[in-house]
């Protein structure tokens, strides 16, 4: 390879996990719970946020009363879109990998780079994919950062500086990061990796990622190899 990549940062709904709208759907469905009538387009660009992030920038759309937007009231609309998406991944029979993820880790493995994993779930539901999907106790991946374990989600950089503190890289440069939402995109821009690179399998389109000027755009995870070779 002609990069000395140390660290590969994957998203992990819709960029490494299948995401067959099921989160814009709990999402849409606790705010509904709460009196809030929200169309799954509007929630889509919102995906790649810490989800408490997210219900905040709806309800000052949603809510006329200014006041009523505190935090405890966004911990509650939280909870239960934490509770549904829990139940979600405990139970669904359709949780699987995107197609050449594992493929794509392997390779990685085998030219000792490491893999993290960061989202804008919460550790709660995280926990349950990662376990289920076997990732960690199996060694396919190294690390994996919830929002909630940094002060701040996406785009700002916390999650994967605290994976390079980890794996004891201090040059930036030496990181790729890869996701499927603008914050994904910005997220490596602002941590100074090599590059930061927008995948079409999620929720955004190729037209929808273009502006937001990622190193490169990508249909497919298996894509990353000819850019790591090349």
């Amino acid at each position: 390879m002609k990069h000395d990549i140390q660290l590969v940062v994957f998203d992990i709904a819709g960029t490494t996990v299948k995401d067959h709208g099921e989160i814009a759907i709990a999402f849409q469905k606790a705010m509904a719970e709460n009196g809030y009538n929200i169309p799954v387009e509007k929630i889509n660009p919102l995906m790649g946020y810490k989800k408490p992030e997210a219900i905040r920038l709806m309800l000052e759309e949603y809510e006329s009363d200014i006041a009523a937007i505190n935090a405890a009231y966004i911990n509650s609309i939280h909870d239960r879109f934490l509770y549904l998406m829990v139940e979600h991944y405990k139970t669904t029979e359709q949780l699987q990998p995107m197609p050449h993820a594992e493929e794509v880790f392997d390779y990685l493995k085998k030219n000792n780079i490491k893999i993290g994993l960061d989202t804008g779930f919460s550790t709660e539901i995280t926990n349950v994919i990662i376990s289920r999907l076997g990732w960690l106790a199996d060694g396919k991946i190294d690390y994996v950062v919830s929002s909630d374990e940094v002060p701040a989600g996406r785009p700002q950089p916390f999650m994967i500086q605290k994976m390079m503190k980890e794996a004891g890289i201090e040059d930036s440069k030496k990181v790729i990061k890869l996701g499927d939402t603008e914050v994904d995109v910005n997220e490596g821009k602002n941590a100074g990796c090599l590059y930061s690179i927008a995948v079409t399998t999620g929720a955004f389109t190729r037209q929808e990622l273009e502006p937001y000027e990622p190193s490169f755009i990508i249909d497919d995870l298996e894509e990353l190899i000819n850019i790591l070779e090349n």
